[in-house]
């Protein structure tokens, strides 16, 4: 980052991804954040001439607000490494391991956390019938924010996938029980999040106005908010990520710790005060605006 008083940081959000829309919200928000926070911001949405609306605009720093492929998966992070730009949040490796839900599992494996069962399989097999006993969760195994989840209970027909699902999916065995979720700051652990629904967390569920209901912190034993900070740290340092991430679980309450089960780590979390991540850092006494600031001064572009 330069050394002139007020750093100019670009925004950039929006972009061609599945997950466009909740990222023009995040960006809006957190461009609003920093203006109060005394940075000179720019607001770029993310298309083919990003390229060169950076180099007109020569930031100090990109505040990176995209969501999904091509924002979150190492792509853009490429692009700005090699326009040497600091950025926010995870570099190319991080983002392109955490977008890849296999992936992912293998590292969380390798670093002894836990999972459930999965597997990768032409969307024509899964169609063909069961490559799991049920119960199981079909997904793309490189998107964000639920799209394309499809659950197959008990006694169901292999289903059948909407055309807009890969050749190649994730298969994973069905965890049940509560959906928490913690996220980790530089090399601190937020506290932990219950999210509460009527029924799977899907899109709409976390997006949509009354989708979900958020307790925080989350109303659980101490040693399985302990769990779910010692392990939410493990993933952003095995996955290698920067800055903010966020890591969300299944817990089987009747397994007590024995339930509690990995699901992925998000490299760019949600940014609009009412996220998961923001409200985990008021929690800790960190107003939004200090939490978007903190994470230009954390940005690199060695990494």
């Amino acid at each position: 980052m330069s050394s002139r008083q007020s750093p100019k940081v670009a925004v950039i959000k929006g972009g061609p991804s599945s997950e466009r829309e909740v990222s023009l919200s995040s960006g809006r928000e957190c461009a609003e954040a920093l203006r109060g926070e005394g940075f000179e911001v720019i607001e770029i949405d993310a298309g083919e001439d990003l390229c060169a609306r950076l180099a007109a605009c020569q930031p100090d720093v990109v505040f990176n607000a995209l969501h999904g492929r091509f924002g979150e998966d190492g792509c853009v992070q490429g692009l700005l490494e090699w326009m040497r730009i600091p950025y926010t949040h995870s570099g190319v490796l991080a983002s392109a391991l955490a977008m890849d839900k296999e992936k992912t599992k293998e590292v969380y494996r390798a670093a002894g956390l836990p999972i459930v069962p999965s597997l990768l399989a032409s969307r024509f097999e899964v169609e063909a019938g069961h490559v799991m006993e049920p119960p199981y969760v079909v997904k793309p195994y490189n998107e964000g924010s639920s799209v394309g989840v499809y659950i197959v209970r008990e006694g169901s027909n292999a289903p059948r996938l909407s055309q807009e699902m890969p050749p190649v999916v994730m298969v994973e065995k069905y965890a049940p029980g509560r959906e928490l979720t913690c996220s980790v700051m530089g090399d601190k652990a937020l506290c932990v999040t219950d999210i509460l629904t009527d029924g799977w967390y899907d899109y709409d569920a976390k997006y949509k106005a009354g989708g979900s209901r958020h307790v925080c912190p989350a109303d659980i034993p101490a040693e399985i908010t302990a769990a779910c900070q010692d392990y939410a740290l493990r993933a952003h340092k095995a996955l290698g990520c920067r800055g903010v991430s966020r890591t969300d679980f299944r817990w089987d309450e009747a397994k007590g710790l024995d339930g509690l089960v990995l699901l992925e780590t998000n490299t760019q979390p949600g940014m609009t005060p009412t996220s998961l991540s923001p409200e985990q850092a008021q929690k800790s006494g960190i107003s939004f605006g200090r939490f978007c600031a903190w994470m230009v001064e954390d940005a690199s572009c060695d990494r």
